[in-house]
């Protein structure tokens, strides 16, 4: 994880589960994230819309130009990289497994951003695919940043983010199409 926001989630979520795969949903305390909530969202693992979002931070809201609450949040993604995503947040629910996204962001006048993403596997009222939370955050903020917003995102990398001695398999089989991301996996968390 490069950027301080996606470590610091991460380092929450890992307190929370405290040795389990998961976090309950009803553990999270917004206020113990309180600087972080401008880059959150929430999805809830639904047919339709697939992967609603729940919850977006005002800054994520900003990036993207509207708000994200109620839609899919494949329609964010670039058409060509939702299969991928889809697979990605399948894989996180599937294997309780935390997962870190390099990813562009594309204007529709030709300006990139480059972000990372983090997703979080959480549990709610005991179901193992029903939530997951994640951010969306900057590695750089250009001059431009929530005055043009992004039109689409793009999928650059994915890494599983797994400590040792945890199951490394996943359910990661089939993510990867030809010309697509590679997927690596990344021994450690944070230390």
């Amino acid at each position: 994880m490069r950027h301080p926001s996606a470590r610091a989630l991460h380092a929450y979520w890992d307190r929370l589960r405290a040795g389990r795969a998961a976090p309950e949903r009803a553990e999270i305390e917004p206020s113990q994230i309180g600087r972080l909530l401008g880059d959150v969202f929430l999805l809830e693992n639904t047919e339709n819309p697939r992967y609603a979002v729940r919850l977006a931070g005002t800054r994520l809201c900003a990036l993207i130009g509207h708000e994200m609450r109620g839609r899919s949040f494949g329609a964010f993604f670039a058409a060509d990289d939702r299969p991928t995503l889809f697979g990605l947040l399948e894989g996180v629910a599937d294997g309780q497994i935390p997962a870190v996204s390099g990813l562009i962001g594309e204007t529709d006048d030709d300006r990139s951003l480059d972000l990372e993403m983090i997703l979080l596997p959480l549990r709610h009222r005991g179901k193992t695919h029903a939530r997951m939370l994640g951010a969306i955050v900057p590695l750089d903020v250009p001059y431009w940043t929530g005055t043009t917003p992004l039109a689409r995102l793009r999928i650059r990398t994915l890494r599983m983010v797994i400590r040792p001695g945890e199951d490394q398999s996943g359910g990661f089989t089939g993510l990867r199409r030809p010309g697509a991301a590679r997927l690596r996996l990344v021994q450690g968390g944070l230390s």
